[in-house]
């Protein structure tokens, strides 16, 4: 990758969005084979002391940069605005035209939050879908921004508390399509349940459920909570507020077609964020265990006649790097799972909130 910068200190917005316009003008005009990427605006608003932290989680998303990102990096007590353009940009290759992506480092002071769409508007590349990210909260910027979005993607397992986080999620939904790091992680585990139930002489099991236990990482309850709203969403279960277990974890039960579903939700220390495992148990004394292991889920099923089996599942997980590029990519989809699975998780925590 070759990458073409410009940089101004005590600068303005139109004259960043001018230095953009140069930069793409000049390339374009000595290699025509090269065209700007027009798929996706990204806005990120960040802490200064993590942007390097930030930065860097960005350059890991793989094939799914957006666009145009521009990263407001927020310092105490700023009052000008300093900028850095970089147009990055790889070879034509095969008579395909090279791509070309920007990214604008914006240093803003945390008295120009409240009115940061005057900042971030002239620098978007119009018409085109924009979605915001702000990891470390910045609550002033988002609602400064949300005018401008379409997608905001956020982490419920950044808050402390699960049942903020949910609310929050849900609050957001109003104003623009809500992708959740939270959500995705619980991807693999979502996807090999519903394989697991998924041959015909195995479906009729999942009416028979009495049981679903989620183990997670202490800070990823919102996780846990989402994946058994999921459950629950997609099985017709009637949720009742969990009651917490004296650091244990927590404990309840839902209505389910068969009956009483019991629902546990046990925190256990692991380094990734994230679930550690789940364990469904159905009728007659059957049940599936699904379990972080190196390089994929350990799966363990007991049948009907007591016996039991494992195998290992491969690939299981993407990795913090691929759940942020798959946050990226999912700006651009619709999931009809995600607002229902939130709802469910949300009734988990009712009687706390």
């Amino acid at each position: 990758m070759s990458e073409d910068v410009w940089s101004e200190q005590d600068t303005t917005p139109d004259k960043i969005e001018a230095a953009l316009r140069e930069l793409l003008r000049r390339r374009h005009a000595e290699n025509h084979a090269l065209a700007p990427a027009r798929v996706l605006n990204l806005i990120v608003v960040v802490d200064r002391a993590w942007k390097g932290e930030i930065a860097n989680r960005l350059e890991h998303v793989g094939r799914y940069h957006a666009s145009r990102t521009i990263l407001c990096s927020v310092e105490e007590g700023r009052k000008t605005l300093d900028a850095v353009a970089v147009m990055s940009y790889g070879d034509a290759k095969g008579g395909q035209p090279g791509v070309m992506h920007e990214t604008v480092s914006i240093d803003v002071g945390s008295a120009q939050l409240p009115r940061l769409d005057t900042i971030v508007d002239p620098v978007l590349v119009s018409e085109l879908p924009t979605l915001l990210w702000s990891p470390h909260g910045h609550r002033d910027a988002v609602e400064a921004l949300l005018a401008l979005i379409d997608v905001i993607l956020l982490d419920s397992d950044d808050e402390h508390d699960a049942t903020a986080a949910l609310s929050r999620a849900n609050q957001l939904r109003d104003s623009a399509y809500v992708v959740d790091l939270a959500w995705l992680r619980t991807t693999p585990w979502r996807e090999r349940l519903a394989a697991a139930f998924d041959p015909p002489q195995r479906l009729p099991e999942l009416a028979r459920l009495d049981g679903v236990a989620v183990r997670h990482r202490p800070t990823s309850e919102a996780s846990a909570g989402l994946l058994v709203g999921w459950l629950a969403s997609r099985l017709g279960w009637e949720v009742a507020p969990l009651r917490a277990e004296n650091g244990r974890g927590m404990e309840g039960s839902a209505s389910g077609s068969a009956g009483e579903v019991a629902i546990a939700l046990a925190p256990v220390e692991q380094d990734a964020p994230g679930l550690a495992g789940v364990t469904v148990s159905w009728l007659p004394g059957c049940s599936l265990s699904l379990d972080r292991a190196k390089g994929g889920l350990m799966a363990r099923e007991r049948g009907t006649d007591g016996r039991e089996q494992s195998w290992m599942v491969l690939g299981a997980s993407r990795g913090e790097g691929g759940i942020l590029g798959e946050g990226v990519r999912q700006a651009l989809l619709r999931d009809p799972t995600y607002a229902p699975a939130l709802d469910a998780a949300q009734g988990l925590w009712e009687a706390q909130s």
